[in-house]
């Protein structure tokens, strides 16, 4: 499939000023001369990497008058001989340019396919490869910064050396194993339990589960309590739009509402969920019981507190059953208070207690402020995506094993568990990989990229 000419649309449907159809593979510039016509009338080959003005057609029908380059092989993006058309608009006018590239040989591009194609040709490791589609669909800032970082090799650089260091080890063992008169196992395994120590407390220390999620999935918040103590128009507020229908009437808000807001450059998900309260109502208890199950399943549940009403046995036993990595807020503080944050401490010691008012926006920053705190993460984490944990958390059972073994067992045992903890870690920049592994990553693109 990488031997013949690939074509597709490259940048997304509907309208817009410019549209760009890439065709990548050998038959690329014959393609490009039979459909572009230079306005210079030139008939010599284009100059490699030059935008040229001139006229797209097909046949004897003019389709629009556009931009085109040639990007010869190795010099572009798949390192094969890759072209571009620069057109006006989109819709109609970029499916012609599409299916005149069709007609005259090429082939629609699959998924991903481009970039499938620069990581078969070497173009890039398939960690960097990766990162071309988590650029394409960063959320935030954090997920942008992982991205470039991947993209210019961090999580690459970083494999390769705990690789080396890997292969050391490895020599050692095949040495003693297969020299035994010239090289003994004392010999061999000098170094062998101090580096597989050292090499699982790295990898460790690297896959930080907390940081990579918050990256890559964002911070997911869930505001419970009771009802009519203002989750509703907490969420409205933090949003700045009215997500949530506000009313006087308890029991309002019957399911899960969500939005979206970013701080420190990670997506954070505010949830304003039912009030929770004994209720007969059946579909009120539904709404109950998922409200009950969003506080569980947040990585911040925020009990909101009416403060101007004295707390009742409901807010105590929701105060006593909060997770321990909860917090309080204390709405409704432009009305007299009742509630001060010692009445909090005095039943749940050391939580962390904000108050606010739903209609001072300038009260808010204390609540934006408890959120900001637990998405604090290590910005420079070199492997955040849950493909490369999953490879280091098998690369560090099977070095584990290999410790275990090379103490007890024969060393063929222990030599078999780090080729192991290679592959594994050779997944990450596609060392190590098969088809149906590749499948699976490059079935996530889109089709153009």
């Amino acid at each position: 499939m990488t031997t013949d000419t690939i074509a597709a649309i490259a940048t997304p449907p509907g309208q817009g000023g410019i549209s760009i159809v890439r065709i990548s593979g050998p038959e690329a510039e014959r393609i490009l001369q039979e459909i572009f016509a230079p306005a210079s009338g030139k008939t010599s080959p284009p100059e490699s990497n030059r935008l040229v003005l001139g006229c797209l057609h097909d046949g004897e029908r003019e389709l629009d008058q556009c931009m085109a380059v040639i990007m010869r092989g190795p010099r572009s993006y798949t390192r094969e001989d890759v072209a571009e058309l620069q057109l006006h608009g989109g819709g109609f006018l970029v499916r012609e340019a599409l299916e005149a590239c069709l007609r005259h040989g090429a082939r629609l591009a699959e998924p991903g396919e481009f970039t499938r194609r620069a990581f078969l040709n070497g173009r890039i490791d398939l960690s960097q490869a990766e990162a071309v589609m988590r650029l394409i669909s960063a959320r935030g800032e954090q997920q942008h910064r992982a991205a470039l970082r991947q993209l210019d090799g961090g999580p690459s650089q970083f494999i390769r050396k705990v690789s080396d260091q890997l292969y050391d080890l490895q020599a050692g063992i095949a040495a003693c194993i297969d020299y035994p008169e010239e090289v003994t196992e004392e010999e061999g395994t000098a170094r062998l339990q101090e580096g597989l120590k050292l090499l699982i407390s790295t990898l460790k220390s690297a896959a930080d589960e907390r940081s990579s999620r918050l990256i890559e999935d964002g911070l997911r918040v869930a505001l419970i309590g009771r009802p009519n103590v203002g989750k509703s128009s907490l969420l409205n507020a933090m949003l700045g739009e009215e997500r949530a229908i506000v009313t006087n009437i308890p029991g309002t808000t019957r399911d899960i509402i969500r939005g979206e807001l970013i701080l420190d450059g990670i997506p954070v998900t505010l949830t304003d969920t039912a009030g929770i309260r004994e209720t007969e109502d059946p579909v009120e208890k539904i709404g109950v019981d998922r409200s009950r199950k969003a506080g569980r399943e947040a990585e911040l549940a925020l009990l909101v507190l009416d403060a101007s009403e004295p707390l009742t046995e409901e807010d105590l036993q929701l105060l006593r059953d909060l997770p321990d990595d909860s917090a309080v807020v204390l709405n409704k503080t432009d009305l007299a208070e009742k509630i001060t944050a010692e009445d909090i401490r005095s039943v749940r010691e050391g939580i962390p207690c904000v108050v606010c008012s739903a209609l001072e926006p300038e009260s808010l920053k204390p609540v934006k402020e408890l959120i900001r705190r637990h998405t604090e993460v290590n910005d420079r984490l070199a492997l955040t995506q849950p493909r490369h944990l999953e490879s280091i958390r098998r690369a560090v059972g099977h070095l584990e094993d290999a410790l275990r073994t090379s103490a007890t067992e024969t060393l063929d045992l222990a030599a078999v568990d780090l080729q192991a903890a290679q592959a594994a870690l050779g997944e990450i920049t596609g060392d190590q990989t098969d088809e149906r592994l590749l499948d699976r990553i490059f079935a996530q693109f889109c089709v153009g990229k």
